[in-house]
């Protein structure tokens, strides 16, 4: 015979739980710098796009597709200066980075606010490296998009010239260089994923 007692007080926690997404790729630039519409042409997603900054507010996955193979590639949030700090919310969205294994840095290489591509990549770059030494270290993929806008080819040349840095140059809008855009970043993908796999060995 079993008789009911009176029971003790349990224990109560309070958990905070961070989720963060996990992806192969992420897609990292100024806000309004065309990240969603590249995503939007090259995989199996469709993300609202729209001529006015922050129009993406949370990442967003997309699956792409390459000969026989798929990869998983996260549109990010547009960043901005301040952004490890939590400016515009960043250092949240910065989290998200640290589970991909390569980063595809968008260029706006003709930016309506006629203000500098190579001043915004190198503020830009400085974000990762303040936010995470982890994120910096990623292998990066540099793509100067926009290049259908007027003086887009001498401005795309200046860049090369003052970072040193092999650039994909592509226009999203008119679906130019996007082939050789998801070439690149699977082969790129493919050598992180043998490399980490060595030294795991």
């Amino acid at each position: 015979l079993k008789v009911a007692t009176p029971g003790e007080m349990g224990e109560e926690k309070t958990l905070i739980l961070e989720l963060k997404l996990v992806a192969d790729v992420g897609i990292i630039g100024f806000p309004n710098a065309g990240k969603s519409t590249i995503v939007s042409c090259i995989s199996r997603i469709h993300t609202k796009i729209a001529a006015y900054p922050f129009t993406t507010k949370s990442p967003q996955l997309g699956v792409v597709s390459f000969d026989d193979n798929t990869f998983v590639v996260a549109d990010m949030p547009g960043l901005i200066e301040g952004a490890h700090k939590g400016r515009g919310l960043g250092d949240r969205f910065l989290r998200h980075i640290e589970r991909t294994r390569i980063l595809v840095h968008v260029v706006d290489i003709s930016p309506l606010d006629e203000s500098d591509p190579v001043s915004n990549y190198e503020k830009l770059e400085k974000e990762l490296e303040l936010y995470s030494e982890n994120v910096f270290n990623k292998k990066r993929i540099v793509v100067a998009n926009k290049m259908d806008m007027p003086g887009a080819e001498e401005r795309l040349a200046r860049f090369k010239e003052k970072t040193g840095k092999s650039v994909i140059a592509i226009s999203a809008i008119k679906r130019e260089g996007l082939k050789k855009l998801v070439t690149e970043t699977y082969r790129e993908l493919k050598d992180a994923k043998e490399k980490l796999k060595e030294d795991s060995c």
